[in-house]
């Protein structure tokens, strides 16, 4: 008979609570695999710059007419839908991955920005949206003025 030394006797109960709170962040961190739906949510890169937030969005498959873009105050909204060209059953799938149906997502962005001078391009199912900053937004240079020793 092997004898095992455990530090403490609370050790199991520990790793058990580790594994509960890891499937707890799962599920909250991924909602939607909890409960599918037809509407998905849209990943997002957002970059700041300077002078402008540059967004790009991966819409494979889409085509530009399909997809609408609004920003509201700081807040940049893009939404569509995938048609299904074909109507297929669910028969002899071994898996079906490939999201079809609406998207829609909506972020608030840091700072307030200028909405009329926003431009977006579409290549090959990258979207590329570059959103100036309002001028209030932007960063300023403050000079130190020397002043003369007493």
């Amino acid at each position: 008979m092997t004898l095992i030394r455990r530090s403490s006797p609370f050790s199991e109960l520990i790793s058990l609570r580790q594994a509960m709170d890891r499937m707890a962040d799962d599920w909250w961190m991924r909602p939607r695999d909890a409960f599918p739906s037809e509407e998905h949510s849209l990943a997002l890169d957002v970059r700041s710059t300077d002078d402008t937030y540059e967004v790009e969005a991966a819409l494979p498959g889409m085509k530009p007419e399909d997809v609408n873009i609004s920003v509201l105050g700081d807040t940049l909204s893009i939404s569509g839908s995938m048609r299904e060209e074909q109507s297929r059953d669910d028969e002899g799938y071994t898996y079906r991955e490939i999201r079809r149906g609406s998207f829609s997502r909506t972020v608030t962005l840091p700072t307030t920005v200028k909405a009329d001078a926003a431009t977006a391009t579409f290549e090959n199912g990258m979207l590329h949206l570059s959103i100036p900053k309002a001028e209030e937004a932007k960063p300023r240079q403050i000079q130190i003025k020397a002043t003369a020793a007493r």
